[in-house]
């Protein structure tokens, strides 16, 4: 029998954070924002030091690191709740891309990397980047434009190359860099950890885009003009850059979901706050039936996208990486979209008032227009779950 209940421990872990921001981040959400226009940091830190003294930081990661060495399905009940501010995974020192990028230090990278990198970005003092995508015609939606390019030399490796949406490049202390070494379409890309103020290393611009910035998440363009690195600043293996990522992106996306459910949750709740007592044509909104209909579809939009991650996680902690991949893609496709339309129908029961920035649903749903971008637009991962589908590798499903 399948069994949805958390483990006690977990069930009791998730109670915890769900207080944490509750009376921690969503009370200091508005001065954390503000702060972040000009780079400051104090309420951030402050909030950070509490959740480091509640036990509560980096929960992801090994003890030996400060976490508590949750598997991917605490990850997910954890992050849910954190993902209910804009503000609360970065509280914890669980934001993307750094993350993801603990994960990978932590998994694939040198002792070397490992002591100069990880020991920093797991206590929160130090800022990553992932300088994957690049302007076209680079690689995008299809990583086999790979076009910025590493050179064996003597001792090391010389990058040449042009990168855009590296969330975070600007203020980030080092970055994780994919490059061609070879013309291979399977093991032709490399990820190379990359100081960020190394020689070579030139920040653009942080890219102009529809959402303010939040947080660390300013896209950076970069350029890396014949930027060396040694041979142990190699993560795995060369030519392992394209089987790293699907290792980082397939439960990235999971977490990125949950953080996107816990905001879709937060955004219906203050919608029932106010359809249970503005009144509209004699009655409360709550009484129309094209409002119940809206209020029942995001709902619905909601369970099915906690059981749909849920179903994902569990098949990764059972080591079945590959067969998850369609289902995460689902996953992901599913709950992008459902947050844009539980936003864009908070704005339309709010009438003029959601549309104000009284209410923090226009700023929220242009941040989350980019959730069907990240991580792969829709239309790749209808393809992939199509053709997974179609050669039969979707079995549960039948």
């Amino acid at each position: 029998m399948i069994s949805f209940e958390l483990p006690p421990n977990l069930a009791e872990l998730r109670a915890r954070v769900r207080a944490f921001v509750d009376e921690e981040v969503l009370p200091a959400e508005q001065t954390i924002l503000e702060e972040d226009r000009t780079r400051g940091r104090a309420t951030l830190n402050a909030l950070r030091a509490r959740a480091r003294d509640a036990g509560l930081f980096v929960p992801h990661l090994p003890p030996e690191h400060g976490g508590l060495g949750l598997g991917i399905m605490g990850m997910c009940a954890l992050f849910r709740e954190m993902g209910r501010s804009p503000v609360g995974a970065a509280c914890f020192n669980c934001d993307a891309p750094d993350q993801g990028n603990m994960d990978l230090l932590l998994r694939v990278a040198s002792p070397a990397i490992r002591e100069r990198w990880l020991g920093p970005l797991a206590r929160g003092e130090i800022t990553s980047g992932f300088s994957m995508t690049e302007p076209a015609p680079g690689a995008g939606a299809d990583p086999s434009n790979l076009r910025t390019r590493a050179t064996k030399v003597d001792g090391g490796w010389v990058i040449e190359g042009h990168k855009w949406y590296t969330t975070g490049g600007a203020d980030a202390s080092f970055l994780i860099v994919m490059a061609r070494t070879s013309d291979d379409p399977r093991t032709g890309a490399t990820m190379f950890v990359v100081d960020r103020h190394a020689e070579g290393v030139e920040h653009v611009r942080d890219i102009p885009v529809m959402s303010p910035p939040i947080l660390a998440h300013r896209e950076a363009e970069l350029r890396y003009h014949g930027v060396r690195v040694t041979d142990d600043a190699v993560l795995g293996g060369v030519g392992d850059g394209f089987r790293l990522a699907q290792a980082r992106l397939v439960p990235a996306r999971l977490t990125h979901c949950m953080r996107w459910l816990g905001l879709a949750d937060r955004t219906l709740a203050l919608c029932r706050e106010y359809v249970l007592t503005r009144e509209s044509f004699g009655r409360t909104l709550a009484h129309h039936q094209m409002i119940q209909k809206k209020i029942a579809d995001a709902a619905s939009g909601i369970h099915a996208g906690n059981l749909m991650t849920i179903h994902c996680a569990s098949m990764l902690e059972r080591g079945e990486a590959k067969e998850a991949r369609p289902y995460s893609s689902m996953a992901k496709n599913h709950v992008a979209r459902l947050l844009c339309q539980v936003l864009d129908d908070a704005i339309q029961m709010h009438g003029a008032l959601g549309y104000s920035e009284d209410m923090p649903f226009s700023l929220w749903y242009r941040f989350a227009r980019a959730a069907r971008i990240a991580d792969g637009p829709d239309e790749v991962h209808d393809v992939v779950v199509a053709r997974d589908f179609l050669r039969g590798a979707l079995t549960t499903l039948v």
